[in-house]
């Protein structure tokens, strides 16, 4: 019997997004990796600079709802977004919220993760911040947790008529290093350390000398042993 063949875990690219970008012509590349929820975790599975993952937040500024984009490693400042944000309106924002995820989807009628970084296809303005604008190319999501797409940050903010200013803070970011593994020694094994040419030449004066003494002492053993023969004389009549 021929083998089952089991289902990929991973989810697709969605078709809205795909389309999106082949109707406009905007040169871009999709992006397969294994599943991230985060930027950062975007970051450390592409092997990407944080300043190179565009971050996609859902903003509630009063009653009214934004996408906005800033680098991994940076975080939202409110204040900044509010003065932004008045730009852009010509009218005062009194609070920023950001909403929790189910308050997302239902307001925007997606399902949990769907969310995207292109604002027209969620009837949303974009805003995107000054220091992701500085880069070349950007990684964007894509609602789906197994693709990104990879394309020109001024080809970005051209598809989404975004709006650029400054209102991200950057934050610290702790990175884990891999535990060193300590050498373990080997059960019934001594290794010696090797002689200096000092303890070698101290070793070899001490053996010269011990061997000197040694002779010393046979010799004097070897006189007091031996006894001269005792000449008589005889004598005269």
């Amino acid at each position: 019997m021929p083998a089952k063949k089991t289902k990929s875990k991973k989810d697709k690219i969605p078709a809205k997004v795909k389309a999106y970008l082949d109707k406009a012509g905007i040169k871009h590349e999709i992006l397969e990796h294994k599943t991230v929820y985060t930027a950062i975790d975007a970051a450390n599975t592409l092997n990407k600079k944080f300043s190179e993952i565009a971050k996609s937040l859902i903003v509630k500024a009063d009653k009214d709802y934004y996408l906005i984009l800033l680098p991994a490693d940076y975080n939202l400042e409110p204040e900044k977004l509010k003065k932004a944000l008045a730009k852009g309106g010509n009218k005062e924002v009194k609070t920023i919220k950001i909403p929790g995820e189910k308050i997302v989807d239902k307001a925007l009628k997606i399902k949990a993760g769907a969310l995207s970084a292109f604002g027209n296809l969620h009837k949303l303005p974009v805003i995107v911040d000054k220091k992701l604008a500085q880069i070349n190319k950007a990684v964007f999501s894509s609602g789906s947790l197994n693709h990104s797409v990879e394309m020109a940050v001024k080809d970005f903010v051209k598809l989404e008529n975004a709006i650029l200013d400054n209102f991200g803070v950057k934050k610290k970011i702790k990175i884990e290093k891999a535990p060193v593994k300590k050498k373990t020694k080997k059960a019934g094994k001594t290794h010696k350390k090797p002689l200096s040419k000092t303890t070698k030449s101290k070793k070899v004066t001490k053996n010269k000398k011990v061997t000197k003494a040694g002779s010393n002492k046979k010799a004097t053993q070897v006189s007091t042993n031996s006894k001269k023969p005792v000449t008589t004389k005889k004598r005269k009549k």
